[in-house]
């Protein structure tokens, strides 16, 4: 039976491909090759196996390119939007810095504006007093002539009662009525110029009280624009003091700790014409506290300033990139930074202001720089094409460093960047991401 298919078989081949012959002749002879109807058909299946192999795989390869391009495309548009956050962040940057810039030149205008009204609350309290003492000095002055009013109206009865007496007095040797009348005219006099006196007096008391009046209503208004000014100010330092500690605590950073480390580096003070600000004493009224807390909240931001210099918190590359490869494990082994891909000698600039430490070829890293930045941090820019630095330079937040390359353990032109707290990896993008809503 089977002999009898495999029969049926090949007749059913011979009919579909019948035997052929190749003639193959030469100068001296003429040779030919038997083709059997099985060895036409294993050419035949073999052909149209490397056929369908040809297009499967050009298929794999048309797709491939297509996915490719699509995953470019989706790059570009990633990388343009990347740009553009940039821009804006940038933009952001500016705008809070000229706020900042704004603020503390009113600050600045408050400050001379409360010196100038201090000094006007001096004067006015001086001239209160002044007119405390005047006031007290023609109460006195009123009190002596009131009393002296009396004496003159006693004498005056007595003198009246002598006179009802006069011719008696005379005959028995008293005062003459010339002397009498004399003295009545004298007290009367007196009594005159003293009521007049009076009256300039309780005038000119009239006017220093509203006087008074008037000092204590300026006053007040003063108090009151000096509650609004300190309040406006307050807002302006708290607004702004916010988003700096959100950003230094999102990267891992004790703001306390910060500012305690910058304010000891740059503690120096002293010169001919002593301190910048004015010490405010405790237990001082309420306004020059106010004011003291106001210096206080300024000089943190000043020192936010300076840690935000000394921290990682900038871009390392200004021109055109994308990330190709993220901090964390990779391919079974820990990958301490993250990679960023760029064209051939793109410029690499520092990201914080710090010392350099390494400048030179690392295996793994190839060129590599290293700068030790305040607060235990360091950050590495590793696979360079070119070193811009040297070993114990000091550099400031965007130098620039080196430019970017393919050496070391590299499998294209990128930048490998990291940053390290303390001596172990920290993820660049936390301090990346915590400064994106600040610059």
């Amino acid at each position: 039976m089977p002999g009898r298919v495999i029969g049926r078989f090949h007749a059913a081949l011979e009919r579909r491909l019948p035997e052929q012959r190749l003639f193959l002749r030469s100068d001296t002879e003429t040779r030919f090759v038997r083709l059997r109807p099985a060895t036409q058909a294993v050419a035949l299946a073999g052909s149209a196996a490397v056929l369908a192999w040809t297009i499967v795989a050009t298929a794999i390869l048309l797709m491939d390119s297509i996915s490719s391009g699509s995953a470019r495309e989706q790059a570009r548009r990633e990388q343009a939007t990347y740009e553009a956050r940039l821009d804006a962040l940038s933009l952001e940057r500016d705008k809070r810095a000229e706020e900042a810039l704004a603020a503390q030149e009113r600050f600045a205008l408050a400050l001379g504006q409360v010196s100038q009204m201090q000094s006007a609350l001096l004067a006015s309290e001086e001239r209160r007093k002044e007119l405390e003492t005047g006031i007290g000095v023609i109460q006195a002055t009123l009190r002596r002539t009131m009393t002296e009013r009396d004496d003159a109206n006693q004498r005056v009865a007595e003198l009246a009662a002598a006179a009802s007496e006069g011719p008696q007095l005379a005959a028995n040797g008293g005062t003459p009525p010339e002397d009498v009348a004399e003295t009545l005219g004298f007290v009367t006099a007196a009594l005159g110029r003293t009521a007049t006196e009076r009256d300039a007096m309780a005038e000119v008391a009239d006017t220093a009280k509203a006087e008074a009046d008037e000092i204590a209503y300026e006053m007040k208004l003063l108090e009151e624009r000096h509650d609004d000014i300190f309040t406006s100010l307050e807002e302006a330092v708290t607004i702004s003091m916010a988003p700096l500690d959100k950003m230094f605590s999102s990267a891992g950073l004790d703001p306390d700790d910060l500012i305690d480390q910058v304010r000891r580096g740059y503690s120096g003070q002293g010169g001919p014409l002593g301190p910048l600000a004015p010490m405010i004493p405790p237990g001082g009224d309420a306004d020059a506290e106010r004011a003291g807390r106001i210096l206080e909240g300024l000089d943190r931001m000043n020192l936010y300033r300076l840690a935000v210099e000394k921290a990682p918190f900038a871009m390392p590359l200004k021109t055109s990139f994308r990330y190709t490869s993220g901090f964390g494990r990779r391919w079974g082994r820990m990958h301490e930074g993250i990679d960023m891909a760029g064209a051939q000698g793109s410029p690499i600039y520092a990201t914080a202001d710090g010392t350099v430490v390494h400048a030179g070829w690392e295996s793994g890293y190839g060129n590599l720089v290293k700068i030790r930045h305040e607060f235990g941090i360091e950050t590495r820019y590793g696979h360079l094409s070119k070193v811009r630095v040297e070993v114990g330079q000091k550099v400031s937040r965007g130098d620039k460093i080196g430019d970017m390359g393919n050496t070391g353990r590299s499998t294209g032109t990128h930048l490998h960047y990291e940053v390290r707290t303390g001596g172990s990896a920290t993820n660049p993008m936390t301090f990346i991401k915590a400064a994106n809503n600040v610059f």
